[in-house]
């Protein structure tokens, strides 16, 4: 998208990192924001829903946030998003919390560009994809990034933090 420029964004850029911006129309009804990136973005880029990424915030048992990154059709086990921040429990944060912590919108929450850089963990699943997606930092929008420089920028830990 030309001329798009989100936080995220402006951090992949400085970063030199390799990226493509990608958006589609959002229903603002929705509240599917992973699905509806999945409908609108798989078919379109030949990805799966897999490499298309969702970003949860969480609060840990310790008082903190932290931030779970996670294929959209999967859910997050929370006991394993805990144990990888070392932290005996979590629970997702409240959306207030989370929009006021990370400058973003629920729907457009980035691993990226965050206001204050959270601990973060990528699930392992990432690994196996050259390329993945996840939010740009506003709904409709989506950054095309190789796992490697996420988790760079992120600072990030990679875990198995989905279910099953």
């Amino acid at each position: 998208m030309a001329g798009a420029s989100t936080p995220a964004i402006r951090v992949l850029t400085q970063a030199k990192a390799e990226h493509r911006v990608h958006s589609y129309t959002h229903d603002p009804r929705s509240e599917s924001f992973g699905a509806e990136a999945v409908a609108a973005l798989a078919e379109q880029l030949g990805v799966v829903a897999e490499q298309i990424f969702k970003t949860l915030v969480l609060e840990l048992s310790t008082g903190s946030l932290a931030v779970a990154v996670l294929p959209v059709p999967n859910t997050l086990s929370l006991k394993a998003a805990a144990a990888a921040f070392g932290a005996p429990k979590a629970a997702m944060a409240e959306r207030a919390k989370a929009e006021r912590t990370t400058g973003y919108v629920l729907g457009g929450i980035s691993p990226l560009g965050q206001k204050r850089l959270l601990p973060t963990v990528i699930d392992a699943s990432a690994l196996r994809w050259d390329r993945m997606l996840c939010s740009a930092g506003r709904r409709g929008l989506e950054i095309e990034v190789a796992p490697v420089d996420l988790i760079r920028l992120t600072r990030a830990v990679t875990a198995p933090v989905i279910q099953g």
